[in-house]
């Protein structure tokens, strides 16, 4: 009697728990539907749209339902979740401080570094409009400037700068200069099954150390690429050459590629190898990225760009992200007003001051 008791318990338990996995399973799907996820945004038709997609393909009922594996998003960086502070991206403003500032490199700067950084100096204290295809300009002057650093240093170097205050804002430091509202989506699409993706035109080890504070892996940010090498490599080409156990990498001043436009298309389809479902922006830079999205030919796509409109809580240009606004929502894209869509931007400890110079 008694072994038939234990052999009763045994099936029991046997059969019973995959039933009570899966009813915690389902409590954990509907806990996280219950969620408010998006206590930093107003209510707004692009909130509305990006949540109603969401409940629909992840619906396994509806026929636009997306597979986990297949639930992919983009994002551009600078301006889409984090903050251009400055007025520039942050990448713009440690060239700057690299080669007119630092004691230890300002004086071994090349000139067309300190040309490409006066530019920028130029146009964020006088206003002076930057060169015709700056952003080239910038992308081989920044490939000179940290060239010979370790990776090791290049990350170092990055993160003192980014925990220095951020210029037109008490509160924050420039690594502390994260959209609240943009942290609540990454949060959001995580818990609904998304892998999300950064994909910027700056340079991706800046990137890496931005794209922390949302969670976001090193292995899934794409950004401008210089060419590595090893340290005692020379000039001997990779495939000609077997990398020390005492051998670390090194930054060269060869660009591989500026990530805009196209180029973000590009890289996905080689980095990523699959057309991304949502898209996630905020300039010209990163259309190709949206339109490639857009273009899923297998799953239903959505695409967001986010306009600077507020003037009063951030730096921005109010009357030309209006224009851009009506552009955007031409070409088929939700956008996002952070004046009227953003409860708070960065925080309500964040108080946006004059610059100091």
């Amino acid at each position: 009697m008694k072994k038939y008791v234990i052999w009763m318990l045994a099936a029991c338990l046997t059969v019973c728990s995959p039933v009570m996995t899966s009813c915690s399973s389902t409590n954990d799907v509907e806990s996280s539907a219950k969620k408010n996820y998006f206590t930093s945004w107003n209510e707004c038709d692009a909130l509305s749209a990006l949540k109603l997609y969401v409940e629909d393909v992840t619906n396994p009922k509806s026929a636009n339902f997306i597979k986990e594996e297949d639930r992919i998003a983009t994002f551009d960086m600078d301006g889409t979740f984090v903050g251009e502070l400055y007025p520039t991206y942050l990448e713009y403003n440690l060239l700057e401080y690299r080669a007119l500032d630092d004691p230890d490199y300002r004086d071994k700067a090349p000139e067309d570094v300190r040309e490409a950084a006066q530019n920028i100096r130029d146009f964020v204290r006088n206003g002076k409009a930057l060169p015709s295809g700056f952003d080239m300009i910038h992308a081989y002057a920044a490939a000179k400037a940290y060239a010979g650093m370790s990776l090791a240093e290049f990350d170092a170097y990055v993160r003192a700068y980014a925990n220095k205050p951020a210029n037109g804002f008490t509160g924050m430091t420039y690594g502390q200069a994260i959209y609240q509202p943009m942290r609540e989506v990454f949060e959001y699409l995580k818990a609904n099954g998304f892998t999300c993706y950064v994909v910027s035109g700056s340079d991706r080890f800046i990137c890496r150390i931005l794209a922390e504070s949302v969670g976001i892996a090193p292995n899934r940010v794409i950004g401008m690429d210089v060419k590595l090498k090893s340290t005692n490599q020379g000039d001997v080409p990779g495939v000609s050459f077997t990398m020390g156990k005492e051998d670390y990498l090194i930054r060269t001043d060869e660009l591989i590629i500026k990530n805009l436009k196209t180029n973000k298309v590009l890289q996905i389809a080689q980095e990523i190898g699959k057309v991304p479902v949502l898209s996630f922006g905020n300039s010209g830079g990163d259309q190709a990225m949206h339109n490639y999205c857009l273009g899923n030919s297998k799953y239903k796509s959505a695409a967001f760009m986010l306009v600077a409109d507020d003037d009063e809580r951030d730096h921005a240009n109010r009357e030309k992200a209006l224009k851009l606004a009506a552009q955007w929502k031409e070409a088929g894209y939700y956008v996002i007003s952070m004046k009227d869509d953003f409860r708070t931007i960065y925080g309500s400890n964040v108080k946006k001051v004059d610059f100091t110079f």
